[in-house]
C-alpha cells in the first residue's frame, strides 16, 4: 500500500509538477468508502474496468512514444545499457525469486485463486493474465531504456529508474499526458483497494476467526491508511519498499510451501514461523560477515543500498533468506520432533509426530445468505446449480501449530 501510494504520488509531481497529496487523499478516501460497501466483490467489477483502461494506456503510450519521440544514437553507447553487466546477471536471480515469492504472500492473489468458480476458469484466468503482462512488462520495460535514450533521464541516475517510464511521457504532448495521468490513477485504484479488501479479510478471518464485527475490522483499516499515507510521502524510493517485502516474503514463503504438499503432513506453523524468522536472521548475519560489522549487516534487511550498489550485497541478501529459511525450518523441524520424542519416552506415550492425519470428508462451500460456518454446517446444497461459486474441498482437521 505505501508502494502504491508513493508511487502515484511521485508520477504526479513528476507528469504536473503539482504535489501528490491531494490526489492520495482522494484515492484512499474513494477506494475506502466503494470497498466497504461492496466488499470484494466490488474490487472484481471495478478490476475490470480498470484493467480496460491499462491496457489503453499502454496502447496510448506505445503509439505516441513511436511517433513523438527521437533517440540520441549518441546515448545509446554511453549509456551502457545494453552491455553485460553485474547487476544484469543478478537480476536473473533475483527478480524470479522476489516477485514470485511475493505473489505467494500477497492476500489478493489467494482471494482472487478461491474466488475462480472451477479450477478450470483459474488455469485460463491466468493463463491470459500471463501472456497480458509479459507483453505489458515488455513494453514498460523497454520504455526505461527509451527514457536513457531520448535524454528523458538525465544523468541515468539508477536510483530514479522507477519512474523512468513516466518521465518519457512527460515529454510527450499535454493531451497525452492528460490521458496517461487518468489511466494511472485508475492502475493505482484497482492495486490499492484490492489490498485494502484482503485486509479486512485477512484481519476477520484469519485474525479475529471472524468473531469480530466486521465494521471494527473496516475501521481498523481505514485508521491504517492514516500511516501508509505518512510513510508513502516519506518514501521516495518506491522500488526499495518493495524490496523489503520481497526479501521478508523471500525468508517466509519457501519454509511454508512445504506444508502445501500431502507429503509433508508432518510439517507444522512452529517450523514456518522459525524458518521465517532465521531467513531474515540469516540475511542480517551475511550482511554483518560481508560488511564487517553488525550496523551495516542491519541495513541489509532494509536494503538501504537498494539494487545498484554495484556489489553482491543484494544477491547475497535474496540468497541467505530463502536458504537461511529452509535450514531453520529443518533445524525447528528436528527440535520439534526430538523434543516430542523424548516427552513420550518419559511419559511412556507412543511417538505420534510421524502418524499421518486421518483422512477427512470433504464438504462444499457454497454462496447463500448465512456465514461461512453457517453453511459449512449446513452443508445444504443450493437450490439452483448457477448458485454454486468457488467449489472448495474444506476439512475440518485443523492444522497443529506444534
Amino acid at each position: 500500500m505505501v508502494a502504491e501510494l508513493s508511487a502515484l504520488q511521485q508520477i504526479i509531481n513528476a507528469l504536473t509538477g503539482l504535489k501528490g497529496l491531494p490526489a492520495v487523499i482522494v484515492e484512499c478516501a474513494v477506494t475506502t468508502i466503494y470497498t466497504s460497501l461492496g466488499g470484494f466483490r466490488i474490487s472484481f467489477v471495478t478490476d475490470n474496468i480498470q484493467g480496460i483502461m491499462v491496457v489503453g494506456l499502454v496502447i496510448v503510450a506505445v503509439v505516441t512514444v513511436g511517433v513523438e519521440t527521437h533517440i540520441d544514437k549518441s546515448l545509446v553507447e554511453s549509456s551502457g545499457l545494453l552491455k553485460s553487466s553485474l547487476l544484469g546477471w543478478q537480476l536473473i536471480y533475483i527478480l524470479p525469486v522476489a516477485v514470485l515469492t511475493n505473489d505467494f504472500f500477497i492476500s489478493g492473489f489467494w482471494m482472487r485463486t478461491f474466488a475462480s468458480k472451477t479450477d478450470k476458469d483459474l488455469v485460463i484466468g491466468t493463463s491470459i493474465a500471463t501472456v497480458a503482462v509479459t507483453f505489458i512488462l515488455g513494453l514498460v520495460g523497454a520504455a526505461g531504456l527509451l527514457a536513457a535514450w531520448t535524454g528523458a533521464w538525465p544523468g541515468n541516475p539508477p536510483q530514479d529508474g522507477d519512474i523512468a517510464f513516466f518521465l518519457l511521457l512527460e515529454q510527450l504532448p499535454s493531451w497525452v499526458v492528460g490521458i496517461v495521468l487518468v489511466m494511472v490513477v485508475s492502475l493505482s485504484t484497482a492495486a490499492f483497494d484490492s489490498f485494502q479488501s484482503a485486509m479486512v479479510s485477512t484481519g476477520s478471518n484469519d485474525l479475529f476467526r471472524n468473531k469480530l464485527n466486521l465494521w471494527l475490522i473496516r475501521l481498523a483499516v481505514v485508521l491504517i491508511i492514516f500511516p501508509v499515507v505518512v510513510v508513502a510521502l516519506k518514501s521516495p524510493d518506491i522500488l526499495q519498499v518493495y524490496l523489503i517485502s520481497d526479501l521478508v516474503s523471500a525468508s517466509s514463503i519457501p519454509v511454508l510451501v512445504i506444508g502445501l504438499s500431502d507429503a509433508c503432513y508432518w510439517w507444522r506453523g512452529f517450523e514456518v514461523v522459525i524458518g521465517g524468522l532465521g531467513g531474515l536472521l540469516t540475511v542480517f548475519i551475511f550482511g554483518t560477515i560481508y560488511f564487517g560489522n553488525a550496523h551495516e549487516g542491519a541495513y541489509l534487511l532494509l536494503l538501504e543500498n537498494g539494487l545498484y550498489a554495484n556489489d553482491w550485497s543484494a544477491f547475497g541478501a535474496f540468497v541467505a533468506a530463502p536458504v537461511g529459511g529452509l535450514l531453520w525450518g529443518g533445524g525447528a523441524f528436528a527440535l520439534r520432533v526430538g523434543f516430542q520424542w523424548i516427552q513420550a519416552k518419559r511419559k511412556g506415550h507412543r511417538f505420534d509426530a510421524f502418524d499421518r492425519p486421518p483422512p477427512t470428508q470433504p464438504s462444499t462451500y457454497t454462496s447463500g445468505a448465512g456465514s461461512f460456518d453457517e453453511e459449512h454446517e449446513r452443508r445444504e446444497e443450493p437450490a439452483e446449480p448457477e448458485e454454486r461459486v468457488a467449489p472448495i474441498s474444506i476439512s475440518p482437521q485443523k492444522g497443529k501449530f506444534f
